[in-house]
């Protein structure tokens, strides 16, 4: 079994009214070996989040995105098929549930895949991606929808 750990670390800075609401939601996220910032999301703040940091429905979306992604390549190997380049433009929607609590409803990815030598036809595909979702330890660890929608390559 593995475990996984993250720090997270807020300050209030001088000069903020903590009671009030009126402070940075900017904080530190440190992992193993890097360090990220961090804010709420604007669209739950405003002003009070952090220009150019990550928020936490951003990281759920870019979590699922890199586990089924992560996944896909494995089960494309395993059947054969050579992946050169793997893009997704993930899409995470939030949404009030019946008691009126916000919550990431669903996620959409949109993964545009490259190839060298064959491809998988549209049904070799669906299920690659199918066993990718099924294998996810992300999308096995929420009740967010998680959509697949390929994107042929430009």
């Amino acid at each position: 079994m593995a475990a996984y750990r993250a720090t997270i670390d807020w300050v209030l800075a001088e000069g903020e009214d903590f009671l009030t609401g009126r402070y940075s939601r900017g904080h530190l996220v440190d992992f193993a070996e890097h360090r990220m910032p961090a804010t709420s999301s604007p669209h739950v703040v405003g002003k009070w989040a952090v220009k150019g940091a990550v928020d936490p429905e951003e990281m759920l979306v870019a979590s699922l995105s890199s586990c089924h992604m992560l996944t896909f390549l494995h089960m494309a190997r395993l059947e054969g098929f050579t992946v050169t380049r793997y893009r997704d433009a993930a899409e995470g929607v939030m949404e009030k549930n019946a008691a009126g609590v916000s919550w990431v409803s669903k996620v959409t990815l949109r993964p545009e895949i490259a190839y060298a030598g064959k491809r998988p036809t549209e049904a070799e595909a669906e299920h690659l991606h199918h066993r990718a979702h099924e294998e996810c330890f992300i999308a096995n660890s929420v009740k967010t929808e998680v959509v697949v929608e390929e994107v042929a390559p430009a």
